[in-house]
């Protein structure tokens, strides 16, 4: 069972199995922290922030950053920082829970991707999407898409945009 808890304060997440995560960044996670049981992991909100704004420059000069904060095989978080818009995607095996931290953002899904490429893993990527339905999300919203799902992040010129995202594996 996973339970995730969100927070003005505090961002955790909660596991009740006993196995270790397949692979551990270790720089933001508390795991001897008093009162969690082991297969538990704290994420504390103030080192997630800080690594978004580290995040920041790069994002502004490549149009976007991305790190793992931790991988449980199953399941992913992930830190990610927009510059500017991004391609259209269709995640063929991940679902993505996405909590925005800063920034506004029409989000487009379903429709068609426009000149999509698919590599080997079943991602499929493209310039955008034809006829979908665009939704306005900005920071504190919690935003879903499932796996197959055609989804793309526009922004306005000059944004910025963040989030923590949590990719589920089908």
């Amino acid at each position: 069972m996973k339970k995730l808890v969100f927070g003005a304060a505090a961002l955790a997440i909660s596991m009740s199995v006993s196995a270790q995560p397949a692979r551990n960044s270790g720089q933001n996670v508390s795991r001897s922290a008093p009162g969690l049981a082991q297969g538990a992991v704290a994420f504390p909100v103030g080192r997630l922030r800080a690594q978004l704004a580290g995040m920041m420059q790069r994002a502004r000069s490549t149009g976007m950053a991305e790190a793992t904060v931790e991988n449980f095989g199953t399941y992913q978080m992930v830190l990610t920082v927009w510059g500017r818009s991004g391609g259209a995607e269709v995640d063929a095996h991940w679902d993505d829970v996405m909590v925005v931290e800063q920034g506004n953002a029409t989000v487009v899904t379903g429709g068609q991707v426009i000149d999509a490429q698919t590599d080997a893993n079943g991602e499929t990527r493209g310039l955008r999407i034809d006829g979908g339905q665009h939704q306005s999300i900005g920071a504190g919203d919690v935003f879903t898409v499932r796996a197959g799902t055609p989804h793309q992040l526009i922004l306005s010129p000059g944004t910025m945009f963040s989030a923590f995202i949590i990719k589920v594996h089908e």
